[in-house]
């Protein structure tokens, strides 16, 4: 019975070392291999062509037509508006009534970009922009029609505000947005 006991015992450590140096020599190959993470937001990170950010709006296409609300499928959409709205043929832009308020609920979003396929004007689009931290849960409501008051299409979220200064990508892109630039739109659902 000693010689059972002592294969068993003396097995186990066996069985340990064995473990230990397999796991041991998986670290040691991984740990000298190149780094894969990437330092954001000191360096940028590269989407897929197609990835569905933060809206991007063009208020002065809009005609209020309510087909983006009500192709969303958690209601997170509201428009308001003070009169029927068209498009003028010569200009592009929309003529009419004024467009009260255009906001999207990001707590409720879930970036489907079904809102983009039944827009008659192509007026809202998916864009680039992932993040829209915010301290409350009122400024994730995000309100299109006030930030066009601005000149912009899309919320400069605060991440960006402060590292602008610092990080050459981050200035390059809140410039962007703050010139009103639309981002490619591939993300949308292409009419078939």
């Amino acid at each position: 019975m000693s010689t059972l006991a002592s294969e068993g015992y003396f097995g186990g450590i066996y069985q340990m070392m064995k473990s230990i140096l397999i796991g041991m020599r998986i670290t040691i190959k991984y740990c000298f291999s190149p780094v894969v993470t990437i330092r954001y937001p000191f360096e940028r990170i590269s989407f897929a062509p197609r990835y569905r950010g933060i809206h991007e709006f063009e208020a002065e296409k809009c005609i209020a037509c309510d087909m983006c609300a009500k192709a969303c499928p958690v209601d997170c959409i509201y428009i308001d508006k003070s009169a029927p709205r068209k498009i003028d043929k010569k200009t592009g832009t929309a003529t009419g009534g004024d467009l009260l308020r255009y906001a999207i609920d990001y707590q409720k979003c879930m970036f489907c970009a079904l809102c983009t396929e039944p827009c008659p004007t192509d007026c809202i689009h998916m864009g680039k922009n992932h993040d829209l931290s915010a301290y409350t849960r009122e400024d994730m409501i995000v309100e299109f029609a006030e930030l066009d008051k601005k000149g912009l299409r899309t919320p400069i979220p605060l991440w960006m505000e402060r590292n602008a200064p610092t990080i050459p990508w981050v200035a390059r892109e809140k410039e962007r947005l703050e010139r009103g630039e639309i981002a490619t739109t591939e993300a949308d659902i292409p009419e078939l």
